[in-house]
């Protein structure tokens, strides 16, 4: 396997990291806007299966030649969800497969943001779903840890432990602090803005998907590995809109343990217009410069990939199921831990970004080998769970399941 690897943040560093432990690839070209990124990932492993590119993401043409020069069979995009569509389209010019972490971006029904769907997550590259499948092509979406590993424990539920599922929750929550700062959040700040302001989407037989309220439904959900509980709230995730397609439940739910301070400072950036994509024009030394509110904000915090050794506690990701087995009433929780102490002393990555990057990693490698394989547009949820569970744990990462 040849790999193309868009994006040299802290999650397309890990990848690499995570990638240089295992042996089922001959190449994989690291490629970034900014070379100096692309660089430092591809030195600090040492391996010479590795090479460093620069590309501008939105750049299809450019991606596409990239990928012809290197032979490049598959496509990662561990860019943010503005770059889905050119990269997918890129791949699909090229000929190669594609997988991402995060789906094409959504709009909000233009009259009942809060009630009806708009143009939902992932809407634009399922349109072109039927060309992936005639050509043969298979485009694996979706495939971090969430959404990704939440879909493949959906799967697996659906599999293995349930005879009819009532209910499908994916819970996300953690104690995680940052040394020496006030509001520093652990992942990328411009897609915590766009999944945590957007109408939340929700699932229901019968009814389809629709749109709540942000920050709609609080629950305290009570997470494994002494994190304990924490409160959950409705947020947009590409989960709700994947699951359903391959896994048959009632109701299908994302819910993110966001915090109240963290939900304040959010409800703010909205309030002042600072979470708003189109760019203003401000005064600069050279004259007016028009910029995006969103890039300022994220600009004005620190590199989430920066902040491992400031950083305490554990990340939990996880996917909750109700339903009946055998005609008794069950729940459990499936789930996958990442305590950063330990991420950062085995891979110098802090917890969150390692986590994502730990997850395409193991699906490549199930391409890699033919333990996965298929056509069109896909979620995780489209493949066998069992395999990728079992690959987890060989990576020395294991998963969880908890009776509720």
């Amino acid at each position: 396997m040849r790999v193309l690897l868009v994006g040299a943040g802290g999650v397309g560093t890990a990848v690499t990291r995570i990638a240089a432990r295992r042996p089922f690839f001959d190449l994989m070209v690291v490629a970034d806007y900014d070379p100096a990124r692309a660089e430092a990932a591809v030195a600090a492993v040492g391996d010479d299966r590795f090479r460093a590119e620069r590309v501008d993401a939105g750049d299809e043409a450019a991606v596409a030649a990239l990928l012809a020069r290197h032979g490049c069979d598959v496509l990662l995009n561990a860019t943010d969800p503005r770059f889905v569509m050119p990269l997918f389209r890129a791949a699909r010019k090229a000929g190669a497969s594609y997988l991402d972490m995060a789906m094409s971006l959504s709009r909000p029904h233009p009259e009942q943001p809060y009630e009806e769907c708009g143009v939902k997550l992932g809407d634009e590259q399922f349109a072109l779903a039927g060309e992936w499948e005639k050509a043969g092509a298979l485009a694996l979406v979706g495939m971090g840890v969430e959404p990704g590993l939440s879909d493949v424990f959906a799967r697996y539920a659906a599999d293995e432990l349930f005879d009819e599922i009532e209910e499908i929750g994916i819970r996300d929550g953690a104690n995680l602090t940052v040394d020496g700062y006030d509001f520093a959040p652990s992942f990328s700040i411009w897609t915590t803005i766009e999944e945590c302001l957007n109408p939340p989407v929700v699932y229901e037989k019968g009814r389809g998907w629709f749109t709540t309220a942000p920050f709609s439904e609080p629950e305290v959900f009570d997470f494994p590995a002494g994190i304990g509980p924490v409160e959950c709230v409705n947020v947009e995730h590409e989960e709700v809109l994947l699951v359903p397609r391959w896994v048959d439940a009632r109701r299908v739910t994302f819910k993110y343990g966001l915090g109240t301070e963290f939900i304040e400072t959010l409800r703010t950036l909205h309030l002042l217009g600072l979470d708003r994509t189109t760019p203003v024009t401000v005064p600069g030394a050279d004259g007016p410069v028009a910029v995006s509110p969103r890039d300022v904000v994220a600009a004005s915090l620190p590199d989430p990939a920066t902040l491992g050794e400031r950083m305490r506690g554990k990340t939990c990701a996880g996917t909750w199921v109700r339903g009946v087995r055998d005609g008794q009433p069950r729940e459990v929780y499936l789930y996958h831990v990442v305590d950063n102490e330990w991420s950062m002393a085995e891979y110098g990555c802090q917890a969150v970004v390692w986590q994502t990057a730990l997850n395409p990693v193991v699906a490549l490698e199930l391409l890699a080998t033919g333990a996965w394989s298929g056509s069109g547009v896909l979620g995780p949820e489209a493949f066998p769970a069992r395999p990728f569970l079992d690959l987890l744990t060989e990576y020395g990462s294991p998963w969880g399941l908890r009776e509720q």
